[in-house]
């Protein structure tokens, strides 16, 4: 068992195997979906699947689903759809636990299948697993304040902590997000 892993709440499933947070978030990474909803998924599919509490912001013929740890984006008329609201696109948050870490934040489903959430989430933690699974983790672009990965046969793109005080506003917080903190994992 790695130190990170030593560090998480275990709990196993049926077979009696370890499920993890991190396992969510390596599953997001390669799979492309939250509990078999992703792309292409209608705004009852994502409730299904993750649960009714969340906030619906309405805007531009667009609506965003705010679940806390997962945000969701939908758009009318998608491919075959018309008439209908479907995601087309979505992020995985692991940086609003850090400074959230109330039991609406991570929605239900989602603790009930793997656990508890930590408020960080470490890149090299995150690739090591991403590895495990058979997938490859390249970085495919990079800025003043992050990093920004791809991971093979997936649209998934991570993005990392680079510089925690990009602006140059102060002391970083000890507390606060640091270098190789995932920031978020994005589909599109």
């Amino acid at each position: 068992m790695s130190w990170y892993r030593s560090r998480w709440f275990i709990r196993t499933n049926k077979a009696g195997q370890q499920v993890l947070a991190l396992d969510f978030y390596a599953q997001v990474a390669i799979s492309g979906d939250v509990l078999g909803a992703g792309i292409g998924t209608n705004p009852g599919g994502w409730e299904a699947a993750v649960g009714p509490d969340f906030l619906d912001v309405p805007g531009g013929g667009l609506l965003r689903r705010d679940y806390g740890l997962v945000e969701i984006n939908f758009s009318p008329d998608q491919q075959g759809l018309q008439g209908q609201m479907s995601c087309f696109g979505f992020g995985v948050k692991p940086q609003r636990l850090l400074y959230d870490l109330s039991p609406s934040t991570v929605p239900l489903p989602l603790s009930r299948k793997y656990g508890e959430f930590a408020p960080r989430l470490r890149f090299e933690e995150l690739r090591a697993a991403i590895l495990s699974l058979g997938h490859t983790v390249e970085l495919e672009e990079t800025s003043r304040d992050m990093h920004r990965y791809r991971v093979s046969e997936s649209v998934a793109r991570i993005d990392v902590v680079l510089d925690p005080d990009p602006y140059g506003s102060g002391a970083t917080d000890p507390d606060g997000h640091q270098v190789g903190d995932v920031w978020s994992i994005s589909l599109w």
